[in-house]
């Protein structure tokens, strides 16, 4: 997988620069067409996605892509590429420096190999199937807070259906039981940051396989837990997603499980 991480971090770092053009000139938004009335996209989005799809067609003709604007396509190669080619877009429409892109590689069915680039602090998140993962080349390894009351977590929520989102529960609880829950917007930099130590959890409901592909890997390289909420085997088709150092893993699921039931801990304050 090594020649794979190496191109992809060149891809990355090319459309990465490629957004930041459109960044720094503040882009047209639109709205996804059926899609709910605040989910947006910009030309940044789609540009990007060229870009990475024209690359991928002429280096692997064969293999088979699924991307978050609809460029992808089917293959019976065992080799899967999922793109994101800007996660965050509402932040990068806001001009708020939280985005990425994110190249994940199946094969055979298992996530291979991860390509997460921030262009706006440089950093470029990698890993390989077995062989660990790193930020800018160096090792990065999760952090190892023991107790989930010390512990600094992430989640997000959806740009549509918001009314129809429980996670806010999940949200009220979690913030009173741990040191802190932020939401910065990018899942794929929120399971970086578990996998760099900046975060020792994050959780979030209904992501698409592009969102999680990549950064899935880079937290469980680094020797971090992904599963699903409940605490059962993570899959790209999965409802949920929870990611941690692994330390704090069954105190989350705990905190989760008691959500789910219907039992809050910590009652919301009166007005």
């Amino acid at each position: 997988m090594n020649g794979y991480v190496e191109w992809a971090s060149e891809v990355a770092r090319e459309a990465g620069a490629l957004l930041l053009r459109y960044y720094e000139r503040r882009v047209r938004v639109e709205y996804k067409a059926g899609r709910g009335d605040v989910d947006v996209v910009t030309e940044a989005d789609r540009a990007s996605e060229a870009f990475i799809l024209e690359r991928l067609r002429a280096r692997y003709p064969d293999h088979a892509i699924v991307a978050e604007e609809g460029g992808g396509r089917e293959s019976p190669s065992p080799y899967r590429w999922y793109i994101d080619p800007l996660d965050g877009t509402t932040n990068f429409a806001h001009s708020f420096p939280q985005f990425c892109v994110s190249m994940g590689l199946e094969y055979e069915g298992k996530m291979s190999a991860a390509v997460v680039y921030d262009p706006t602090r440089d950093e470029l998140f990698t890993a390989e199937r077995g062989r660990g993962a790193y930020l800018n080349g160096r090792p990065i390894h999760v952090s190892a807070i023991k107790n989930l009351e010390e512990s600094l977590m992430a989640t997000g929520f959806p740009s549509r259906k918001r009314h129809q989102s429980t996670n806010i529960h999940f949200y009220y609880q979690l913030t009173m039981a741990s040191h802190g829950v932020r939401r910065p917007g990018s899942a794929a930099l929120d399971l970086c940051y578990v996998a760099c130590g900046r975060l020792d959890a994050f959780w979030e409901f209904q992501l698409s396989p592009w969102d999680t592909a990549a950064g899935w890997l880079i937290a469980e390289e680094a020797g971090g837990r992904v599963t699903d909420m409940h605490g059962q085997a993570y899959g790209l088709s999965s409802g949920s997603i929870a990611a941690s150092n692994g330390l704090i893993h069954g105190q989350m699921i705990g905190e989760f499980d008691r959500v789910f039931r219907g039992e809050f801990r910590y009652p919301l304050p009166p007005v």
